[in-house]
């Protein structure tokens, strides 16, 4: 049995050893996140082949990391568990010399992500965002009035108002770390907090709704909302805004509207990273400076409508685009953004546990 697990070990090392040879780069993004013909082009300017897979949670992508030997060479976690997964030894330092790209990134942008990379030391920004609501038009004006303004948390957290959308399908992200500190702040407690009480309370307001929830997910929204098969998602910006779009291009008579609630909401960055034992560390960092050209991240920009960090894009960026306030919050809009707090081991197990619930009823 030894011999058969030394030569199955040796068997793997050098198909391992094979594989970092190839003139490959295997990137980890998330689902709906990359434009049509990048890929493509990436490939044919440098001949280096892309091997392309998706993720719809932090949570799933978090258990890669941190198992280790995932494969990948490029990963883009979100700031917060970017930091979580720096702290655990997950990624490498990036060689700047190798991304002369970098000078196109916007210098403010990039100091707040640094909140939680110092330095930007092992991650660039990928995109960025919010979360926020995105509805039916019609759908709302038919059950709540005519008047209603969508502009409030209430919408999914005040039971009676959830309840008169139920029939039409409401749903959340399946995200503890954004929906519970969402919830914290419709009640007006601090989204960042780590009490525990507070947890507790907005995991009761949450409850309270739930029998008007009708799934929990971070990818199946895009195309339900675009058909009409729901018509409320606590979603990522972009996402709701891909769903407005297909709707549009459907021509199917489905109007879609994204609000950032007048409360505030989560802002997110999405980093791109390259994993500590990532088999092509070089041909990551040349994946990573090409997703940095301005031309490249302004058409990602312009096809999945999420705002990004590169200001030489800026002015290769559709107007319509550009001048969306649910993409590039207003001035006003911006101030009562919250950035997210990363939870220790303990405090996770607690928000974990706490979401389980809400989901399960039990």
């Amino acid at each position: 049995m030894k011999r058969i697990i030394l030569l199955t070990t040796a068997a793997t090392l050098a198909v391992g050893a094979v594989a970092a040879k190839e003139n490959v780069v295997n990137v980890y993004n998330w689902s709906d996140y990359i434009s049509e013909g990048i890929l493509e082009k990436f490939e044919a300017e440098t001949g280096i082949k892309v091997v392309y897979d998706v993720f719809d949670s932090n949570e799933v992508l978090e258990a890669k990391m941190l198992t280790g030997s995932s494969g990948y060479d490029v990963v883009v976690p979100t700031s917060d568990f970017l930091q979580r997964q720096i702290a655990a030894g997950a990624y490498q330092p990036l060689d700047k010399s190798k991304l002369p790209n970098l000078a196109n990134m916007d210098a403010e942008l990039m100091a707040g992500a640094a909140v939680y990379d110092p330095d930007n030391e092992y991650a660039t920004i990928y995109m960025w965002g919010t979360t926020g609501i995105g509805y039916n038009v019609g759908a709302i004006a038919e059950r709540l009035g005519e008047d209603y303004v969508v502009n409030s948390w209430e919408l999914v957290f005040n039971p009676e108002i959830a309840s008169k959308l139920a029939d039409c399908g409401v749903t959340m992200l399946d995200a503890p770390t954004e929906m519970i500190p969402a919830a914290m702040n419709y009640l007006g407690l601090d989204p960042r907090s780590t009490d525990k009480a507070d947890f507790e309370a907005a995991a009761a307001l949450l409850e309270s709704v739930r029998p008007y929830i009708r799934y929990f997910n971070s990818s199946q929204y895009i195309n339900d909302l675009a058909n009409g098969d729901i018509c409320v998602s606590v979603g990522w910006s972009g996402d709701v805004f891909q769903a407005l779009y297909r709707a549009e291009e459907a021509e199917n008579g489905v109007e879609i509207g994204y609000v950032i609630p007048d409360e505030g909401a989560l802002q997110w960055f999405d980093m791109m990273a390259i994993p500590v034992d990532a088999p092509h560390a070089d041909n990551a960092h040349t994946f990573i400076n090409f997703i940095m050209d301005a031309q490249v991240t302004a058409d990602i920009t312009n096809y999945v409508w999420y705002a990004n960090g590169n200001a030489a894009s800026m002015p290769m960026v559709d107007d319509e685009i550009k001048s969306n306030t649910g993409i590039f919050p207003t001035e006003a809009a911006s101030e009562k953004l919250w950035s997210s707090q990363v939870y220790d081991a303990r405090t996770d197990r607690i928000v974990t546990r706490l979401w389980t619930r809400v989901k399960t009823g039990q």
